[in-house]
């Protein structure tokens, strides 16, 4: 028998399977790792400070959340820039699953959502260092593959 899938209130699908700690979910009653939900508004640089404290934790599926829930609540102009750091989340994601090809190319289109706000980057983002980031470790996973990367190499340099 096929299980229905979960719902919120409004009747749309949504995941609520615990995750492990790189966001794959798991059997439901698994015992998962607390969750970080998308849809809380927090300020920029609370979104940020949240975002380095999770990929310094190795928890880069998480900052992804954070970050996606900066980019559906920031302003229109802000917006492909969260996007591009919400990505840049899963391309280091896809790196530790050991992804290489989802790696590359969620690294790739990071660094050119994250390229057109170098010249005036709000709230402290340091996105002229964040282009360069996304940009080597894409060559680098494409040279070498996610096998030899170290953890602190997954720590991108977000500002805030």
């Amino acid at each position: 028998m096929k299980r229905q899938r979960d719902r919120d209130e409004q009747g749309r699908a949504q995941n609520a399977r615990p995750r492990d700690g790189l966001g794959r979910p798991l059997p439901h009653g698994s015992e998962g790792v607390e969750r970080i939900p998308e849809d809380i508004v927090r300020p920029p640089e609370q979104s940020l400070s949240q975002s380095r404290e999770l990929f310094a934790a190795g928890r880069p599926f998480h900052a992804h959340e954070v970050l996606e829930g900066a980019w559906k609540s920031a302003p229109e102009p802000e917006r492909g820039l969260w996007k591009a750091l919400a990505q840049l989340a899963v391309g280091i994601t896809h790196l530790r699953r050991g992804n290489p090809k989802g790696a590359v190319s969620l690294l790739t289109r990071a660094r050119d959502g994250i390229q057109p706000h170098v010249q005036d980057p709000p709230h402290g983002i340091r996105a002229a260092e964040l282009v360069d980031y996304a940009g080597e470790l894409a060559a680098r996973v494409e040279r070498d593959g996610v096998e030899d990367v170290p953890l602190d190499d997954l720590n991108p340099p977000l500002g805030g």
